[in-house]
């Protein structure tokens, strides 16, 4: 069931909103309590608590009352060697990180690799979208190309999401997959893994933006812990808070749909997906934000968390879990 304040807001809004544009009492009940119906058939039920914090305090602490934060190295580890590869991996490892986010994409031929960008431009020495280039010609690309550490690490290689796994495994580090798209795709991929590697189901969490993803997972595999990714404003607003749209009238529309998309992840999205975590940008992180999340026994992960000062807070002050491009210095910021 939705927590009676989310239920209150949740029937109110809709109730008002037909309300409003029907003038009809009978139709505005009509469909609040449709919608109450369709939660109540289509929701997926979190997974047990225990399991989900033992996921997301894994080496931690946490779990044990001791307090202490996970830090997540971000694609690995993104400033400290070439993000979304097995060296940044080992990196992060060496670097202290209890676990790695890594973005799962594909190539044209279906392989589940590592990878943020729908090209390979901005990391590699090649050119051209996923979409079009197979995974043998992948596997020649140097994916340190255009990283600042690129004579350490010349050479390193786009790794398959198979090969990144088994690495975590081996080093015992939290996985956070974060899934850009694809969601049957992604789903079948997911599943696999997580029926060759069970001790995923106790070390890793599939995220994504895109809530479709997340509940095609909860669909193909309930007892996968998840977790939504949201960046408020997202829709009008670049993450340094510019506008995406010169055009006035466009920004004010994407800003009211910026409204009701924030509206229905804390209101809608997250009960009917059934997350375990939800990852924020940390600009929008407070005690207040936390505690809202802990009443409806979800963990907020902040991100991405890169000067030493903020770091101290999250681990200190709000014990919640953060993602970070650096695990040794300050760096800047992500959005």
């Amino acid at each position: 069931m939705l927590q009676s304040g989310d239920a209150v807001v949740l029937y109110s809004v809709v109730f008002g909103l037909v309300l409003l544009g029907t003038r009809s009492p009978v139709w505005s009940c009509g469909l609040a309590i449709s919608v109450y119906l369709f939660l109540a058939v289509f929701k997926f039920p979190q997974v047990p608590d225990s399991r989900a914090r033992q996921v997301l305090s894994r080496g931690t602490g946490v779990a044990s009352g001791l307090g202490r934060a996970s830090s997540i190295a971000h694609r690995g580890g993104g400033h400290d060697a070439p993000e979304n590869t097995i060296a940044a991996i080992r990196q992060a490892s060496e670097n202290g990180a209890e676990g790695v986010e890594l973005d799962l994409e594909f190539s044209s031929d279906g392989v589940p690799i590592l990878m943020h960008d729908d090209t390979v431009d901005r990391t590699t020495n090649g050119s051209g979208p996923l979409g079009q280039i197979s995974f043998s010609e992948l596997s020649k690309l140097d994916a340190a190309a255009k990283h600042r550490l690129r004579e350490k690490f010349a050479g390193e290689r786009i790794p398959t999401l198979e090969e990144a796994v088994e690495e975590c495994i081996k080093l015992q580090l939290s996985i956070y997959f974060d899934v850009k798209g694809h969601p049957d795709q992604a789903a079948v991929a997911l599943g696999d893994l997580y029926r060759k590697h069970p001790v995923l189901y106790n070390s890793s969490i599939v995220c994504s933006f895109e809530p479709k993803v997340i509940y095609r997972m909860r669909q193909t595999d309930p007892e996968v812990v998840t977790a939504l990714t949201h960046r408020p404003w997202s829709m009008s607003r670049r993450g340094d808070g510019t506008p995406h749209f010169a055009s006035p009238w466009k920004h004010q529309w994407m800003t009211l749909l910026d409204i009701l998309l924030d509206w229905a992840h804390h209101h809608l999205l997250w009960k009917l997906c059934g997350v375990s975590a939800f990852l924020i940008q940390k600009d929008f992180v407070s005690p207040d934000y936390v505690q809202y999340w802990a009443k409806r026994g979800v963990q907020v992960v902040a991100w991405t968390v890169n000067k030493d000062v903020e770091k101290q807070y999250y681990q200190e002050v709000l014990q919640v879990n953060y993602i970070t491009d650096s695990l040794v210095e300050d760096c800047e910021p992500h959005y």
